[in-house]
């Protein structure tokens, strides 16, 4: 990789509710897509400290991780992404920030081919991190 390269890192939460459904955000930027929290890494910061960062800032609420599932690499965004498996903080309540409309609990089979396998990689996670790239 040569110095002047553009490259991204980013980590994200796969938050599960009582009914095994995974929490996700619609942005208000972009197309508006529907995502898991998290995001990108600022210079210095570690992906555990980048991802406590961004679901503050996206939740309002504290996150408690449990375990990095996955690293996948997006080739259209030239961008590695961090999945961990989270929980709110007791008691938390979602206070979305204007980076977001609205939140919503998604069964695993309404996410698409990408979002899904992610999840279910997490989900089904044995102690061994998994890699791919899509």
């Amino acid at each position: 990789m040569a110095f002047d390269d553009f490259y991204r890192l980013s980590s994200h939460a796969v938050i599960l509710n009582e009914n095994n459904e995974v929490l996700l955000l619609k942005a208000t930027y972009t197309n508006c897509a529907w995502g898991l929290p998290g995001g990108g890494l600022d210079m210095g910061e570690t992906i555990h400290a980048a991802l406590i960062r961004e679901c503050k800032e996206e939740l309002g609420c504290d996150i408690h991780i449990d375990y990095l599932s996955g690293v996948y690499f997006h080739s259209a965004v030239t961008s590695h992404a961090f999945l961990f498996k989270c929980h709110l903080a007791e008691n938390s309540n979602i206070k979305l920030s204007s980076e977001h409309s609205e939140f919503r609990w998604f069964s695993v089979d309404e996410l698409s081919s990408v979002q899904k396998q992610r999840v279910q990689d997490c989900i089904l996670f044995n102690g061994e991190v998994v890699s791919r790239v899509f």
